[in-house]
């Protein structure tokens, strides 16, 4: 059995907006038939946060990310077998997964999925007792990040894929974030995650 943690923004039916969460949604069981077990780890949104409530819930404590303490929280909800990343100073607020009630994306939108990354990279370390996947596959630029993660964190045995389900959006960030993101200096490089003078998570991955 190939062991999978896929990561992002948002999975049907839990949150979805686009055609990336139908695709997040639908690939543990289309390739658990090829000998491949996927954990889908997603944000924790409000409303995935009220979907755990009926669910049976394993919590694990994560602290080294750039958000700074959070809980992991492992459930089957919505038919996935889910592990959340509890962070509500990043997600329990009104609003989309990425713009607020008047639609402006949310100012803090790059330590938000940054967060998200780096908890794959973590879970890939061994953050979760009795699990670690062998691949980390990454969806769009929400978690472009998670791979250069395994990279420059240098966690062995993973492997890393990342799905491109949108080029229009290349999670641009302002160079000055490098620390706050936990990304080294080196990487706001051409042949790393430099555009156009910006940072972008999805050349990142």
């Amino acid at each position: 059995m190939i062991e999978v943690l896929q990561v992002a923004s948002e999975a049907y039916p839990l949150i979805k907006t686009g055609g990336l969460a139908d695709v997040v949604g639908a690939l543990p069981a289309a390739l658990a038939p090829e000998g491949v077990r996927m954990r889908t780890l997603l944000p924790g949104y409000t409303t995935i946060i009220a979907a755990l409530a009926v669910a049976d819930v394993n919590a694990t404590a994560l602290n080294d990310i750039p958000c700074g303490p959070a809980r992991l929280l492992e459930a089957q909800i919505g038919g996935l077998d889910t592990i959340v990343l509890d962070a509500p100073g990043l997600y329990a607020r009104e609003g989309g997964p990425y713009r607020d009630a008047a639609g402006q994306d949310w100012p803090d939108n790059p330590l938000r999925f940054a967060s998200l990354a780096a908890a794959a990279a973590r879970i890939a370390s061994g953050a979760l007792p009795g699990w670690r996947p062998q691949i980390v596959h990454a969806h769009d630029w929400q978690a472009g990040l998670a791979p250069a993660y395994l990279r420059w964190w240098a966690v062995p045995d993973t492997k890393s894929i990342l799905t491109i389900h949108n080029l229009a959006f290349a999670g641009k960030f302002d160079a000055s974030l490098l620390e706050t993101l936990w990304l080294p200096p080196d990487a706001m490089a051409i042949d790393r995650l430099e555009f156009y003078g910006a940072g972008s998570m999805l050349k990142a991955g």
